[in-house]
C-alpha cells in the first residue's frame, strides 16, 4: 500500500508552481537563465566550451544561491543584511545597559521621605492651634 509522508511542522511547506519549484525560485532561475546561455553562447566561440561554461557558472551561480539557500526560515537576502549590518553599519561595542529596578525604588522611597518632611513642616508652620505671639 502507498502512502505519504506529512511533515509535522506544516509552516515549513512551500506552494509549488511550476515544475516543482515555488514563486521564489522561479523568479530567480529565470534571470540566471536569461543571462547564462547567453553568456555560454557568446563565450564558447572564443574561449572554448569549459571556460564559457565555468563563466556561465559563475555568472549564475548568485542567482541559484538567492533562490535555494535557507537557514533557520530566513532567506539569503536577509542573512547578508543582518550581517552586513552587525559587521560594517552597527557600531563595534555595544554597552551593556540595565534598567536597576533597586536604584529606582530606593529614589522613588528618598522622594517620598522628602515630599513627607515637607508637608510635615508646613502643617506646623500653619498649626491653627499654635499662637501667634510665641
Amino acid at each position: 500500500m502507498a502512502y505519504v509522508t506529512v511533515p509535522k511542522d506544516l509552516t515549513q511547506v512551500k506552494s509549488k508552481v511550476l515544475f516543482g519549484l515555488t514563486k521564489r525560485q522561479l523568479a530567480c532561475f529565470s534571470p540566471a537563465v536569461l543571462i547564462g546561455v547567453p553568456l555560454f553562447f557568446l563565450l564558447k566561440g572564443s574561449v572554448g566550451n569549459s571556460a564559457a561554461a565555468f563563466c556561465m557558472i559563475i555568472v549564475m551561480l548568485p542567482f541559484f544561491l538567492l533562490a535555494m539557500y535557507e537557514r533557520n526560515g530566513q532567506t539569503l537576502e536577509v542573512i547578508a543584511k543582518h550581517f552586513i549590518r552587525t559587521k560594517f553599519l552597527l557600531p563595534k561595542e555595544r554597552p551593556y545597559q540595565t534598567n536597576n529596578f533597586y536604584a529606582v525604588l530606593s529614589k522613588q522611597n528618598k522622594l517620598k521621605k522628602e515630599v513627607k518632611a515637607i508637608v510635615k513642616s508646613r502643617k506646623k508652620k500653619n498649626d491653627p492651634k499654635r499662637k501667634k505671639g510665641n
